[in-house]
């Protein structure tokens, strides 16, 4: 399924629901970013999805990045909250959300990077090799949050 997001367009489709998601700032020992290239927009992107009936946040997020890259991770805190209103994502099946997700920072403790159906590519990126690459301005906010290290979550 694909999907488009639109940032404060005029011109977006009105969202139909909010869903509960988790995005994961996963950091190596070398100080690399853990990204993935979505399959549904083909761009750069941490890795993440929704919450499913029966699960805990930090639940979701280990399941996530294990699905989406292979890498385990064990959840170390919050980097923030984002529920822009201005951020719709419309999906292939018609369907279209307002933005809400839960970034999580978490630490690799074991695995092996794999791509999955969800990604064509994932990769460990270094913070100076982020420029490069085409990464959704709200994913780039998150990231500059994780990379920030404050020590109360950004709430937005």
């Amino acid at each position: 399924m694909s999907r488009t997001d639109y940032f404060d367009d005029p011109n977006a489709p009105r969202a139909q629901r909010i869903v509960p998601a988790v995005t994961a700032f996963v950091v190596n020992e070398r100080g690399e970013l853990l990204l993935e290239r979505r399959s549904d927009n083909g761009r750069w992107g941490m890795p993440g999805g929704g919450l499913e009936i029966g699960e805990n946040l930090p639940g979701a997020v280990v399941r996530e990045v294990r699905e989406e890259t292979g890498i385990e991770v064990e959840v170390t805190g919050l980097v923030g909250t984002y529920s822009d209103p201005g951020h719709v994502i419309e999906f292939s099946d018609g369907e279209v959300r307002q933005e809400f997700s839960l970034c999580f920072r978490a630490r690799p403790v074991g695995g092996r990077l794999a791509a999955s159906c969800e990604s064509f590519e994932v990769r460990w990126v270094p913070r100076e090799g982020l420029d490069g690459l085409d990464i959704a301005p709200t994913t780039r906010l998150r990231i500059d949050h994780g990379f920030r290290n404050e020590e109360a979550p950004h709430l937005g």
